[in-house]
């Protein structure tokens, strides 16, 4: 079968998995973790979960997790996620995203996910509370009308960098190389290093090319190291 990379959503995981893959990416949630967790798909999930499902502490702990976190996502995966997602709450979520971490330049793709008007965060009374409370500073200017207060930002709810880089490998090898594509065919083949190009590729989400070019990379370094210990 020829390869093709996937253009659609994967179907969402049951609410246990999707909890069990948070805590593999360090949310700090009551569960236990999936080991080496996909990391975007896993953030659109929560994503869902918070603008689609109300789950506002998902949310809230999310968005911490973003805070810290989001230079060492895959900025082309995430963007190519949310754009194909059909819930115009997401959407408008990454957007707002976007223009709160807009230093990192990486992400500006996402405010063009959302092109509507702005949205309140709250089913009702979203802008009775913004006049209250104020709006919640991180999201001032954006798609989404948040309440000051309703998205608590603690960073004991989410693993510091340390302890993700010791935790989760895929991580620990966008630290080293970049969160690039390279990165994870590297974890990839870490998992499983006689696996085809394309079944590589698949799990990467990327290119053929990349994964073949990492691919002879990877396999080059473990040839010279079982080489080296020979002599």
């Amino acid at each position: 079968m020829p390869f093709s990379r996937a253009t659609t959503p994967a179907p969402t995981p049951a609410p246990n998995l999707i909890t069990a893959r948070m805590v593999g990416i360090g949310m700090n949630f009551a569960a236990k973790a999936e080991a080496d967790a996909d990391i975007e798909s896993t953030l659109l999930h929560a994503s869902v979960l918070g603008m689609d499902d109300g789950d506002l502490r998902v949310l809230a702990v999310l968005t911490t997790w973003l805070g810290v976190h989001h230079t060492h996502v895959n900025a082309d995966r995430l963007v190519r996620l949310v754009g194909a997602h059909p819930s115009e709450r997401v959407r408008a979520y990454w957007a707002a995203v976007a223009t709160w971490l807009n230093k990192d330049r990486r992400l500006a793709r996402l405010v063009g996910a959302y092109g509507g008007a702005s949205i309140g965060l709250l089913p009702t009374g979203t802008e009775f509370q913004v006049k209250r409370r104020g709006e919640d500073e991180r999201f001032t200017g954006s798609k989404l009308r948040v309440p000051k207060g309703t998205l608590r930002d603690r960073r004991e709810d989410v693993l510091s960098a340390e302890v993700l880089i010791r935790r989760h490998t895929g991580y620990r090898n966008r630290v080293l190389m970049g969160p690039s594509f390279r990165a994870d065919v590297w974890t990839a083949l870490e998992h499983a290093p006689d696996l085809s190009i394309a079944d590589i590729a698949r799990k990467a989400s990327c290119s053929f090319a990349t994964a073949w070019q990492a691919t002879q990379d990877y396999r080059l370094l473990r040839e010279a190291d079982s080489n080296g210990a020979k002599e």
